[in-house]
């Protein structure tokens, strides 16, 4: 697909966006609670794909982990431009956990996803998933118990980031020589 990009393929973009660009809505809708800023970063995205095809490497990560990384800093990023004053940093600290975790829900290996949204989205136990996905129950078990692991590591990153304390510049610069 970056070859085809790099091509300068207009179908391969066409191909990505049918694929993708839910994906990127939805991330930058979750932050951002905005329908014309949301339309406007899922574009920015799909640009930033078009214009640079080099910036996506397939050894770090999917494409679709790609695009949903692109979508939460670029949301993050339209918040805190709009953002002034401690409520909105409140936000900005909320919005990013929750993308954070849709982030980590896209990324996460496919069998672990289908755990979570087993559970989580119909309301399924784990016998129930287990037999729907032709497992035992142990394994449906670890699945779960795997995926909701890395999901609380979102609301980690959130509670660290909100206790660390902002240093100002003199501090920073102190530390860096």
């Amino acid at each position: 697909m970056r070859e085809r990009l790099r091509r300068g393929e207009a179908a391969a973009l066409a191909e990505l966006y049918d694929r993708f660009a839910s994906l990127a809505y939805g991330i930058a809708q979750r932050v951002l609670d905005d329908e014309t800023a949301t339309g406007q970063v899922t574009r920015e995205v799909f640009a930033t794909i078009w214009e640079s095809p080099d910036r996506f490497d397939p050894r770090q990560s999917t494409m679709r982990a790609w695009i949903a990384g692109q979508a939460h800093q670029l949301a993050v990023s339209r918040l805190r431009q709009r953002a002034a004053g401690p409520e909105t940093h409140a936000q900005v600290r909320a919005a990013a956990t929750a993308a954070r975790a849709d982030y980590i829900v896209t990324a996460m290996p496919a069998p672990l996803r289908e755990a979570l949204e087993l559970t989580r989205f119909q309301r399924q136990d784990y016998r129930q998933m287990a037999e729907r996905l032709g497992i035992n129950e142990n394994e449906a078990r670890r699945r779960l118990r795997l995926g909701l692991q890395l999901l609380s590591s979102a609301a980690r990153y959130g509670a660290e980031s909100a206790e660390a304390p902002e240093q100002p510049a003199h501090a920073r610069e102190r530390e860096t020589r």
